[in-house]
């Protein structure tokens, strides 16, 4: 019956939770660690973007297809929540707000 027990190791994720959520301390310390560390990131991303504008490398692209890009996202989005609630949606039901007559 000892072959059939509870493995006690779980899966990565269970691990990080468990090293994670041991104590309140160790929690709010990866808190604070992560986002310092996510500052720092998003501080260097900006940077090497901000010397690619300078050096006149991103001129070269065409912003427009970027700007065509964007609406065909938007436009399969809007596609996407229609065909999701095609009849579920207020002027969809003709019933709605008329009383039943007994």
């Amino acid at each position: 019956m000892d072959s059939t027990a509870r493995r006690g190791g779980g899966g990565l994720w269970e691990g990080l939770y468990r090293l994670l959520m041991r104590r309140n301390s160790v929690y709010v310390t990866f808190i604070v660690a992560g986002a310092f560390a996510g500052e720092r990131g998003f501080f260097r991303i900006s940077m090497f973007w901000d010397r690619l504008l300078v050096s006149g490398l991103l001129e070269a692209l065409d912003f427009l297809f970027f700007e065509d890009m964007v609406d065909l996202f938007y436009y399969g989005v809007h596609r996407l929540w229609e065909y999701n609630n095609t009849g579920k949606r207020y002027e969809d039901i003709p019933v709605l707000g008329q009383r039943t007559s007994e």
